[in-house]
């Protein structure tokens, strides 16, 4: 009898052993369009994306990221968040191209039932504010970001904060050439506003000497500073640039026409990269504000894990923007 039981006993657990083995984990497909691959920082940020998720899974959950590349173009953009509906994705994260056509697409994502989670690039409100509609009253939308307010703030403060202010030339006013990212685009337009505006605000006058849009491009940045200090010389004091990778074309240009950041010019950036960081170290940028990939990208993945899983999410992330100049990376 004891004999008989041992088997059954045995053989259940074996049953057991084999039923657990061969459970398949629950795998989520999450689609992902970033505007460009190109793009410095959004490079970090999509690989964040994906090495994060991968520290989630477990035995019983998995990810299947499918990740697409919106070539800065909506068209292409729409056609991959279409597939993505087709494919059955269980949530998307989505970087738009353009902000002003989101109301379509994301309304497509919206009606085919699929969570969402906006990255970096938010759609403005009709009242030209941070409260878009199609996030504040869908429970299954939210917004991941920073408030780019803030990083225009912060370049123009570290100016500020300068001994002379940003006015080398001592002649009672600071001349600045901007360089801007996208015009459409919500960063570009605060970083280029409040940049100016934290100058202003410290009592501080002001000459725009030019304004140029250079896309979010380094090659670009670097023409046009070039191009800005072939036209107006030694009078510009301040390149103020709406990203990094401008901001190291800037510093091209800047060496090239034998200017000397710290000494006869300033340079300031966003988004903290690597090789920008390393100029403010060498005294060859004045600052860069850390745009944290890390925290917006963790803070987009848990939102989309909590939606896969029924969770409320809130209406909107927002991840503080860090001043990194001088004395910030000599602290580290």
């Amino acid at each position: 009898m004891k004999k008989t039981l041992a088997i059954l006993l045995a053989a259940l657990m074996l049953i057991g052993m084999f039923s657990f083995a061969s459970a398949e984990a629950k795998t989520y497909k999450v689609g992902v369009s970033i505007y460009q691959f190109t793009d410095n920082f959004m490079t970090l940020y999509r690989n964040e994306i994906e090495n994060y998720f991968k520290t989630l899974e477990t035995d019983d959950v998995k990810y299947e990221i499918t990740m697409a590349d919106g070539k800065n173009d909506m068209a292409e953009q729409t056609n991959q968040v279409r597939n993505f509906i087709t494919q059955g994705m269980d949530v998307i994260i989505l970087n738009l191209v353009q902000t002003s056509s989101a109301d379509a697409v994301i309304d497509e994502i919206v009606a085919a039932g699929i969570p969402l989670v906006l990255i970096n690039r938010e759609p403005l409100g009709d009242n030209g504010d941070y409260s878009y509609a199609g996030i504040l009253d869908n429970p299954q939308v939210c917004y991941v970001g920073a408030d780019a307010r803030q990083s225009g703030t912060f370049q123009g403060e570290m100016v500020a904060e300068l001994d002379n202010h940003g006015d080398i030339n001592g002649d009672g006013k600071v001349s600045y050439i901007m360089i801007e990212g996208d015009p459409e685009n919500i960063d570009a337009q605060y970083r280029t506003e409040f940049s100016v505006k934290a100058l202003t605000d410290a009592g501080i006058e002001v000459e725009c000497l030019d304004d140029q849009v250079g896309n979010w491009d380094q090659t670009k940045g670097q023409e046009l500073c070039a191009n800005a200090l072939t036209s107006y010389g030694d009078a510009v004091e301040v390149v103020f640039c709406n990203n990094d990778a401008m901001a190291l074309g800037a510093a091209t240009a800047i060496t090239t026409a034998g200017r000397k950041v710290g000494e006869d010019i300033y340079l300031l950036g966003v988004d903290a990269l690597e090789e920008a960081v390393q100029l403010v170290k060498d005294g060859e940028m004045t600052g860069t504000v850390l745009n944290d990939h890390i925290g917006q990208s963790h803070a987009a993945v848990d939102a989309a894990v909590k939606l896969l899983n029924g969770e409320e999410v809130e209406n909107y992330y927002i991840i503080d923007y860090v001043k990194v100049n001088k004395a910030y990376v000599d602290a580290q």
